[in-house]
């Protein structure tokens, strides 16, 4: 029987407001505010950010995504917001 848990989770965070910082300076931030065991592949935009953040038998898909949705409420993270793909 094989699982259909997924490898990843890709979590897509985008610019909403033009004067916050690129995505180039944000994502340093971003992945500041998550677990640091957590293995993550950043594809970094201007205006979007894509976190592939690979999972372990102990890391839940949902707590991936909570957890971004809570970094992005950083008052350093203003003007950014978790985009739902």
């Amino acid at each position: 029987m094989t699982s259909s848990r997924p490898d990843y989770v890709d979590v897509v965070a985008v610019r909403d407001d033009r004067s916050a910082p690129a995505g180039e300076t944000t994502v340093i931030r971003l992945l500041g505010l998550l677990p640091g065991h957590w293995p993550c592949l950043p594809e970094v935009r201007a205006d979007r950010i894509r976190l592939r953040i690979a999972l372990d038998a102990t890391t839940d898909p949902l707590t991936v995504g909570s957890a971004v949705s809570r970094a992005l409420e950083d008052s350093g993270l203003r003007g950014w917001s978790r985009h739902r793909e």
